[in-house]
Formats: C-alpha cells, sequence, structure tokens
C-alpha cells in the first residue's frame, strides 16, 4: 500500500495505490485536503496503463532511409545521442541543441532538464509546454503582485467566499473534484459566478453565467471595472495604501460604459450591471482565471484587467478574497519554477539577473559566466527549427507538440527538419513517431518525485511498484547524457538527493523551497511554498500584509482592448475555440490509451441555428476550416454555446492543426482559444 498522487491534473488529489498480486495495481481513496478521497475517472483508472502492450520497454532508433525502428541497447542509444549532440554543438555551437519539457514532469526533473541545458548542452534554447498552460496569468501575476502562485491561498478558502466569479474555467470538467467547493459555497448562500463562450458543466453549478464572444474577457473586465467605479465602490482606502498606479487605470476604465461592451462582448448591459452589483455588495469575492481567459494573444492583458478589478474592490490579501489562476497541468507550477522556462533559473530567478546567475552556478558548481542568457520560448524555439540558426536538435520529456502545439502541421514539418529528435516517453505517441531515437522512461507510479498544486502545495508522489525490465527515469537518461558529455556539476539520480539541491538553488528566490523536505511533506499534507528554513511553517495564504514588490504594494497595470488577432471576415465568419472534455487529458497520450475511459474521437460543437444554417445534423461530418488547415468530425448539435462559436477538444490530432500562432507580447502564449473558422457540411453529406 502506497499513499501517492494523481498523475494528472494539477489538483494533485492524493490516492492510495493497493497492489493485487504480483501485476495488478488498485487506486483506492485517501483523505487528502485538496479532494477528501474523491477522484475523478480519470484518477480512478489512473493505473490503466500499465501492463499495456503500447508500453514502451527498449530504446529505439528510426532510420531515415526506409522509416524502420530498430532495438538499440541503453549504452548504445546513449551513445548514439550524446556523440549527435556533441558533434552539432562543435560544428555549429551551443545553441544547436535545444531542449523542450513538460508540465507534468516531476519538481526534480523540470530542475535536472533545465540544469542539463545550461550545464551540460550550453544551451539557452530551453522551455515547455506550460508557455502554452498558464504563462499569460504568471506574466500577469509577476507584474501585479510581483510573485506568481497561482493560488495565493489554499482551494478550500474559495468555499468561504460570498461569490466566486470563475472566468474561462470548466473546473466540473476539468478537475472535478474541485467542484464541491463551488455546491458548499452555495449551500452556505454564497453565489457562483461562470464566463464562458459555452454552457458547460461548470455553469450548471452557476447562480450567473455570462456568454460572451470569444476573445473578449477583456472588455468584459474593464466594464464591470467602469461600473465598479461609477457606483462608488472602489475601495479607496485599500488602494491608496496598498496599490499603485489607479489613476491610469481608472482613466482606462472610463470609457468602458455597459453599452460598448456589449456590442463588444454580446453581454447585455443589464447583465453586466447586475454582476457589478453583485461584487460591490460582498466583501468576500474571489476571481479565478483559467485558459479561457489566458490563451490569447492578449491574454496577459485579459488577466491583468481582471486582476485591477479585484484591487478596486480591494480583494488579494483580504481573507477568502482575492485573486488566482488554475494552473492547469500536474505540475504547470513547480515545472516553470525551478528552470525549464528560457528566462528563469531554479527559485523563480530571472537568468538575466548576475545575482541570480551567481547563486545557482555556486550550487552547480560552475562559474556564472559559463551559464547561457535567455534563449526563446516554446513556439518561437519549434518556429525557429529549419532556420539558419535554429536548433537542429531537440530532446523531447514529457510533452507531445505534434498534438498539442498551435498551428500543428507546421510543427510537425519542422520537427522533421531536425538533424536530430530524441523523444522520452512511455509510449509512442505522435511526436515519437516522428523522432530518431525513443527512450523508454518511468511513468509516475514506478517512480518517486515531487510535484507543487494549483495551490503552492508541493506534495509528494511515491513509488508504488517496480518499473518493467528496460525502462529508466528520465533523472537516470539526464544524468547519462551529462556524464557522456563531460558535464560539470554532479548528476545524482535519486530523486531526494535533487530535490535537496534543488533547495539550495531555489533558497533566497521567490519560490523558496529551502525548509522543504521529503520528511516534512510526508507529515505535513505537503508543505506550501514560499518554505525558506526547516523551522518555517510555510505560506498557505499570501498577500495579508504586503506584496512582494519593492515597495509592498501591488501595481494596477493599465490595458487596452484589441480584440483577437485573427477577426472575423467573409470566408471565415465562425469564431473557433478549443478546450478538453472530461475523459481526457492533454494532448491524450496516456488517458486515449486506457480501455475504461471512453474515446470517442474530435467531434465539433456547435449551436441548431449555426446547424440549420449549414445544413449540419448532429452525429455527421462538417468540416472546420482555417487558414492553417482543416478538420472533418462529427457534429454535436448542442444549446449551449454560441450561435457563432464552434467547439473542438483539443485531445486528438487535428484540433491544433486549426489554432492561430499569434503570440501574447509579454508571456509568449499561443492563441489557442479563438481564431476565425469557416465551417461547412462536406458534399457527400450535403447531397442527400
Amino acid at each position: 500500500m502506497t499513499d501517492t498522487h494523481c498523475p494528472y491534473c494539477s489538483l494533485q488529489c492524493g490516492m492510495t495505490l493497493l497492489r493485487r498480486g504480483r501485476s495488478v495495481l488498485e487506486v483506492a481513496a485517501r483523505e487528502f485536503p485538496v479532494n477528501e478521497g474523491a477522484l475523478c475517472r480519470k484518477g480512478w483508472t489512473s493505473t490503466g496503463l500499465r501492463g499495456s502492450r503500447e508500453r514502451l520497454t527498449t530504446p529505439l532508433v528510426r532510420s531515415r532511409e526506409t522509416g524502420e525502428w530498430s532495438v538499440l541497447t541503453w549504452d548504445e542509444a546513449l551513445d548514439l545521442v550524446a556523440s549527435r549532440l556533441a558533434a552539432l554543438r562543435e560544428e555549429h555551437g551551443a545553441d544547436a541543441n535545444a531542449v523542450f519539457g513538460g508540465g507534468g514532469l516531476t519538481n526534480e526533473k523540470a530542475y535536472q532538464l533545465g540544469k542539463f541545458a545550461r550545464v551540460a548542452l550550453g544551451t539557452s534554447r530551453i522551455d515547455y509546454n506550460g508557455r502554452w498552460c498558464m504563462s499569460s496569468a504568471a506574466t500577469a501575476a509577476n507584474q501585479a503582485f510581483g510573485l506568481d502562485r497561482g493560488l495565493p491561498f489554499p482551494l478550500a478558502d474559495v468555499e468561504q467566499a460570498e461569490v466566486v466569479v470563475l472566468v474561462g474555467s470548466n473546473l466540473a470538467e476539468t478537475m472535478p473534484p474541485a467542484a464541491r467547493h463551488l455546491d458548499r459555497l452555495r449551500a452556505r448562500g454564497g453565489r457562483v459566478v461562470v464566463v464562458d463562450p459555452r454552457r458547460t458543466p461548470t455553469a450548471d453549478h452557476a447562480d450567473v453565467f455570462l456568454q460572451p464572444v470569444p476573445g473578449t474577457d477583456l472588455a468584459l473586465a474593464l466594464g464591470l471595472l467602469h461600473l465598479v467605479d461609477a457606483s462608488g465602490a472602489v475601495d479607496e482606502s485599500y488602494v491608496a495604501t496598498r496599490t499603485t498606479g489607479f489613476d491610469a487605470v481608472r482613466s482606462t476604465a472610463a470609457a468602458w460604459w455597459p453599452e460598448r461592451v456589449e456590442r463588444i462582448t454580446g453581454v447585455a448591459a443589464a447583465d453586466l450591471r447586475s454582476l457589478a452589483t453583485v461584487l460591490t455588495s460582498s466583501k468576500r469575492v474571489v476571481v479565478l482565471t483559467a485558459r479561457g481567459a489566458e490563451q490569447h494573444a492578449d491574454g496577459t492583458a485579459t488577466v491583468l484587467a481582471w486582476i485591477d478589478l479585484a484591487l478596486a474592490l480591494g480583494l488579494p490579501g483580504r481573507p477568502y478574497a482575492g485573486y488566482g489562476c488554475l494552473t492547469g497541468q500536474g505540475n504547470g507550477q513547480g515545472g516553470r519554477e525551478h528552470g525549464q522556462k528560457a528566462d528563469q533559473l531554479p527559485g523563480y530567478r530571472m537568468i538575466d539577473d548576475p545575482d541570480a546567475r551567481a547563486h545557482v552556478a555556486s550550487v552547480w558548481g560552475v562559474p556564472p559566466e559559463s551559464l547561457p542568457g535567455k534563449g526563446l520560448s516554446a513556439y518561437e524555439l519549434l518556429s525557429a527549427i529549419g532556420t539558419p540558426l535554429g536548433p537542429r536538435s531537440l530532446l523531447v520529456f514529457g510533452s507531445n507538440p505534434v498534438v498539442s502545439a498551435p498551428n500543428a502541421t507546421a510543427v510537425a514539418s519542422r520537427l522533421r527538419a531536425l538533424d536530430l529528435l530524441v523523444v522520452c516517453d512511455l509510449v509512442m505517441s505522435e511526436t515519437a513517431a516522428l523522432a530518431d531515437v525513443v527512450l523508454p522512461v518511468t511513468q509516475w507510479a514506478e517512480e518517486t518525485g515531487t510535484m507543487t498544486n494549483l495551490e503552492g502545495r508541493v506534495v509528494l508522489r511515491q513509488q508504488a511498484v517496480t518499473p518493467p525490465a528496460g525502462v529508466r527515469s528520465d533523472l537516470e537518461v539526464i544524468a547519462a547524457l551529462a556524464v557522456r558529455l563531460g558535464a560539470a556539476s554532479t548528476w545524482s539520480t535519486d530523486p531526494e538527493e535533487v530535490f535537496a539541491e534543488l533547495g539550495l538553488a531555489s533558497a533566497g528566490g521567490r519560490a523558496d523551497y529551502a525548509g522543504i523536505t521529503y520528511a516534512r511533506i510526508r507529515e505535513e499534507d505537503g508543505v506550501f511554498w514560499p518554505c525558506p528554513s526547516p523551522s518555517h511553517p510555510g505560506t498557505p495564504r499570501m498577500f495579508a500584509l504586503s506584496f512582494p514588490t519593492t515597495d509592498g504594494r501591488a501595481r494596477f497595470v493599465p490595458v487596452s482592448y484589441d480584440g483577437p488577432a485573427e477577426p472575423l471576415d467573409g470566408t471565415f465568419d465562425v469564431h473557433l475555440t478549443t478546450g478538453r472534455v472530461l475523459a481526457q487529458y492533454q494532448s491524450g497520450a496516456q488517458t486515449r490509451r486506457i480501455r475504461d475511459l471512453p474515446d470517442d474521437g474530435p467531434f465539433v460543437e456547435l449551436h441548431p441555428l449555426l446547424a440549420v444554417r449549414l445544413g449540419a445534423r448532429d452525429g455527421e461530418p462538417v468540416t472546420v476550416t482555417t487558414r492553417r488547415g482543416s478538420l472533418t468530425a462529427p457534429a454535436r448539435v448542442v444549446g449551449t454555446i454560441r450561435p457563432d462559436t464552434v467547439f473542438v477538444p483539443f485531445h486528438w490530432v487535428g484540433a491544433n492543426r486549426l489554432t492561430s500562432d499569434a503570440l501574447d507580447p509579454s508571456s509568449r502564449m499561443p492563441e489557442f482559444k479563438v481564431c476565425a473558422c469557416a465551417v461547412t457540411v462536406p458534399a457527400l453529406v450535403g447531397a442527400r
């Protein structure tokens, strides 16, 4: 019996794994603060890849001439990869080699991967798929609060609020155990507000549902701030003593009267006024944003607009109130704190800060000047492949960009242009299928490591079973390659030793783990960072007294609304938005292979009015076309989506062939959540 955590979303629900016989591994409920014994269907079936025929158990190399795969020993595979990396570095420079990580990697792997890129390869070119998850919210929080932690309070605080506003979150499907907090809030007399272009199951938990045009959440927030200010409900004392910059924001909001907002968002002015009254008549309000608000070319500005509203109401730092971001991936928080992002070093230190470089270099035992500078963000890194100065090799850990990247057809083409593509994975994912070398690695139940959930709570996943013969951990792969490349520093394969080193590297940083140990995590149901010393209790709630800025005040940041990067026109006259569904997770590399999870494949959700205009029928194919590609899938005709919008889930190949690669100027987040499309009925169906 092993206490551990679910391998999927950022809730990191507690669970217990039970051995039945020699090979069967069962999931049992466990009391843990985040989920209180509850799990979603993905959690209950999370051991489904154990013993799968699709599990990789030996290194493979692909012939570029024939496309056929051959089996290698581990030494042969590692020698091949290391020699190719060394040759490319020698011929083209250190930045010829690149690394692409994942938000599902443990803290130890994320830390060691960032170290490997900068010390063993000497490359600046490392980033990860978390750039596509919540980087806009992270950028906005850093600008406004001086710190990015998804939720600056425990998730359970939500149910003690009077009002919770969910912007672009389908909480009931993406992290179902969390939805109980909404039900408890309502049982206490509180109200839930959901803002989404689709009426999702989360809206069934809501008292107020607003359905704006995709990509207009920023205008909606500005309109609410206008009404808060016009009604005299700004918390002037809080603004004066705990913030700076409100005058510029107030001036911007003055131009966003309700009728103007209605013309842009489609939300009735009366509904906007009603919501403003709800907000201004409550003291304990929590505003939560998620991917629906953040995955836009103006995602950072959108989040800042909602933060500005929260600050004007005096919420951040108040008990059972404030702003938070619902992190998506399992280690989306920890994954970006310790070195996978192109601009960051461990502890959320910035790589262009001389003091940060000196501190981390001292832990690694290398000269500060040997560390490379800031690299390219995730999509820019992939886009640079095939250009004269772009990467010539790519090592991929815990990611499947052929499915998950925007404009995915172009990404797949670029990956084929590499001199060397190495993928570490459990199964032959769509990205692994393009690789030159595939290295089989352990999955969550076969290894130990820490994760940092959406609350900033560091939890411990513990090994429950022995990996299959022939499989190695990512830490072993990284260490073996580092040694073969003659890298300086030490390269432990023991996760507890790596975590201790991570604590040293993070010490004094914004995300300080120095006081966290495996023993403390086991004893305390996880430890909240920052936790700078063994005697420190951790920090479940932040901002009560001050913000981690130079003057201790939060920053109002004025923003402007410019609309989506790709507006509708006469050819592409419908909005396309994408998202997740209950049974699948991310690119589906794991969940699509679990027999007990329904896999209906992609579909196109559209409103009956649009279906009538097109002549589309429920269950029959429709084709969605954007400037980047087309997808044909069965129609789902529902009354829960806007008539001017279609929805496609992104778990299957095809959806992200359609999405826009326009990038947020600050976070470099692609605009996954809205682009212009045309919807048609294939000729065969239309002729019937």
